[in-house]
């Protein structure tokens, strides 16, 4: 039988159980911003991402719209679908092809987006206050 070895003296030394730990952390900070909103975390990257792109140029597809958000694209139709059941995105055929839906934040999204980004950007300054910049520009170089 053979004996495990790690070159690591612990799991505190590990830099991918670091960041599990610290992504469940954050997490939970996430959940506890968006509850007052009634907003899950994919719920609002969704919401939050569709505003985003439509600000940088027309209303983005779904497609658009989960691979700017990396998530999987019948995830994002499903999330989507309650969120325009919900009245917070508006969903419209593209003119330019029959089996996409082009997005809009509606009014009612708009206003959720402003009250949750606020308290989401908040709850990430805490969280992330014992880093600098250079955290984040190295999050940046680890991303797709």
């Amino acid at each position: 039988m053979s004996v495990p070895e790690s070159r690591l003296p612990g799991p505190e030394r590990s830099p991918g159980f670091l960041l599990w730990r610290v992504t469940l952390a954050w997490q939970r900070a996430m959940r506890a911003a968006l509850a007052p909103h009634d907003l899950t975390h994919v719920q609002f990257v969704l919401l939050t991402t569709t505003w985003w792109l439509t600000r940088a140029g027309e209303p983005p597809t779904q497609r658009q719209l989960a691979d700017q958000a990396g998530t999987d694209t019948m995830m994002t139709s499903q999330v989507v679908r309650k969120l325009a059941d919900r009245g917070l995105l508006a969903r419209a055929d593209d003119p330019a092809d029959a089996r996409a839906k082009r997005l809009e934040v509606t009014p009612a999204g708009l206003e959720l987006v402003a009250k949750a980004l606020k308290d989401v950007e908040t709850a990430d300054a805490e969280f992330f206050a014992a880093t600098d910049d250079g955290f984040v520009d190295a999050l940046a170089r680890l991303g797709p």
